[in-house]
C-alpha cells in the first residue's frame, strides 16, 4: 500500500470522527449554557450536527486548504510588497475612484 493510499484511508476515517466530535462539543456547550441563560430548549445530537452544517453554509468555516495551498492574505501581502511606490499610489488612486461612485 502506497503512503498516499494510507493517507487517504486515514483521512476518510478521521474526518467523520472529527465532525462527530465537534457536533458532540456543540451539543454539550449549548445544553450547558444556553437553556439556563436564554431559556431555550436543549439540543439533540442531530440538531447540533445540523447547526454545524448550517454554520458552515452561512459563514464558510472549516478551511480545506492544505499546506501547499497559500492563503489569500499571504498572496496579497506578497504582491503588494513587490510593487514600487508609484504603482502603490496608482492602485490606491484607482480604488478611490472605484469606491467613490
Amino acid at each position: 500500500m502506497t503512503p498516499k493510499k494510507r493517507y487517504r484511508g486515514f483521512f476518510l476515517l478521521f474526518v467523520p470522527l472529527l465532525i462527530g466530535a465537534l457536533a458532540g462539543v456543540v451539543m454539550l456547550l449549548w445544553n450547558a449554557t444556553l437553556p439556563n441563560v436564554l431559556d431555550v430548549k436543549p439540543l439533540t445530537y442531530l440538531q447540533a450536527l445540523g447547526l454545524l452544517v448550517l454554520c458552515r453554509i452561512l459563514f464558510g468555516g472549516f478551511r480545506f486548504g492544505g499546506p501547499g495551498r497559500p492563503s489569500w492574505s499571504k498572496y496579497r501581502r506578497g504582491r503588494w510588497s513587490n510593487l514600487s511606490q508609484e504603482e502603490k499610489d496608482r492602485l490606491k488612486e484607482e480604488w478611490r475612484k472605484r469606491c467613490s461612485r
